[in-house]
């Protein structure tokens, strides 16, 4: 019995650990999924006049792309966006996550922009409304403003391919 017990123990932990470790980490369950988007009512990055508010999207599909300048991963995905979006006319904004708004903007000024807006988080609120662990990562909200998929990490083009427009086209 007494080395029945540490044994039984340790096989339980060495189960565990098994367990996590054969999980992804970047496919962390998001529960917002089949439930409303957050509200969203920030200026824009390329005119703090206006903003990019969600209600105005309502009625059609959408996908929103959370991005920094300070991103490596963002800066990759960009030219994967700007040729999906313009190739397949998806409605793509963005959410410039925690960021300074002269690199964000020197950013999309050398790299492209891809984004129909681009909304200013500034202090990261509406991330964390959105349950943003990283950037980038990318929804799909539907015509009712619910969200019905989060992928974190950048967009490749297999993902953009084999995720996200499947899922875009049933929707719309």
């Amino acid at each position: 019995m007494r080395f029945k017990l540490p044994l039984a123990i340790f096989l339980v932990l060495a189960l565990l650990l098994a367990v996590g470790l054969s999980r992804d980490p970047r496919r962390l369950p998001s529960a917002l999924v089949g439930k409303p988007a957050p509200a969203i009512d920030l200026p824009l990055l390329e005119d703090p006049q206006a903003r990019l508010q969600t209600d105005t999207l309502r009625g059609q599909v959408w996908l929103l792309n959370v991005w920094a300048s300070w991103c490596a991963p963002c800066r990759e995905e960009l030219p994967v966006l700007q040729e999906a979006a313009r190739r397949d006319g998806v409605a793509l904004y963005g959410l410039n996550y925690k960021d300074q708004v002269d690199a964000a903007r020197a950013m999309l000024s050398r790299n492209g922009n891809p984004y129909r807006a681009s909304a200013v988080d500034g202090d990261g609120r509406i991330g964390i409304d959105y349950g943003v662990y990283g950037v980038p990562e990318t929804f799909v909200i539907d015509r009712e403003g619910r969200i019905r998929l989060r992928h974190p990490g950048p967009v490749t083009p297999d993902i953009w391919r084999d995720e996200l427009m499947p899922l875009v086209r049933s929707l719309q």
